[in-house]
């Protein structure tokens, strides 16, 4: 564990030196040090911020770690930069790993119980409640938008309100790959003209699950191919679950997307160093 966490400070610190990102010489904690403490609190103690500055201060990988307070206002001040590390790391699988098979699916985060949400102070309105189907049950939260690899990894991602349907987020999360990629998703993004569009205008082939009375069905070796990509997503999806706590934590909604972002990274992360 030790070593991972050396592994994963390296590398955010090589990235924000090559973004050319620069902050006050007189820090004892730098950016690089704080970023890693987020990441290590997503990836081994449920997003427990506290937690996991008294590793870091116990292990004596950083000794003059903030205090809980003053960690949580810097790291809400370089979030940004969070998702810069996690770009950077996505551009490399497209660009270097030539990546051109990707999976698209979506998956609901509650901010709170449906008994709760008249008491709720993060979210108001009933934009945030939407329906899960495979669950069959309703939810007031946010939907995550998750493209991934052929192998799992995610890739990019996309926060919309609870009650938003899937396929209104994917010209946005699928407008940053390169033409003749292929993109699998199930039932929920179906709109033809979308995909007429994409592979007219963007060389994009969307690879939609078909449902029985589809006007454009797909052959059995289609849906066959179709599943077992979607399998793929599905587990990766499973596997950001596993390192949420119980119930996400958080003062503010800013700070509760702050938390899904660092479970997403922390994601990515243990695909790159497994």
């Amino acid at each position: 564990m030790r070593d991972k966490v050396i592994s994963i400070f390296c590398l955010v610190d090589d990235i924000l030196k090559e973004i050319n990102h620069e902050e006050d010489q007189r820090r004892k904690v730098s950016d690089s040090e704080v970023l890693t403490t987020a990441l290590v609190s997503a990836m081994y103690f449920s997003g427990n911020h506290h937690h996991a500055i008294q590793f870091m201060k116990a292990t004596n990988l950083i000794p003059k770690m903030l205090d809980t307070s003053r960690f949580s206002r810097r790291i809400h001040q370089v979030w940004q930069l969070l998702y810069e590390v996690f770009l950077t790391l996505s551009n490399y699988l497209k660009e270097f790993c030539c990546e051109m098979r990707y999976i698209l699916d979506s998956f609901p985060v509650a901010v709170c119980d449906n008994m709760r949400i008249g008491r709720c102070k993060l979210l108001k309105g009933g934009k945030w409640r939407g329906y899960t189907a495979s669950l069959r049950r309703y939810f007031y939260g946010v939907k995550v938008q998750l493209l991934v690899t052929a192998n799992g990894i995610p890739i990019q991602f996309h926060f919309a309100p609870g009650r938003t349907a899937d396929v209104k987020g994917l010209d946005r999360i699928v407008q940053e790959l390169y033409p003749e990629a292929k993109v699998y998703g199930d039932s929920a993004y179906t709109d033809y003209k979308r995909e007429d569009s994409l592979r007219d205008e963007k060389s994009l082939l969307l690879k939609i699950q078909r449902k029985r009375n589809s006007k454009r069905a797909d052959s059995k070796k289609e849906t066959l191919e179709k599943l077992s990509m979607r399998k793929r997503v599905e587990t990766t999806i499973s596997d950001i679950k596993k390192l949420f706590p119980k119930t996400i934590h958080a003062v503010t909604f800013r700070g509760f997307l702050l938390k899904l972002i660092c479970f997403i990274c922390a994601e990515q992360l243990n695909h790159f160093f497994n």
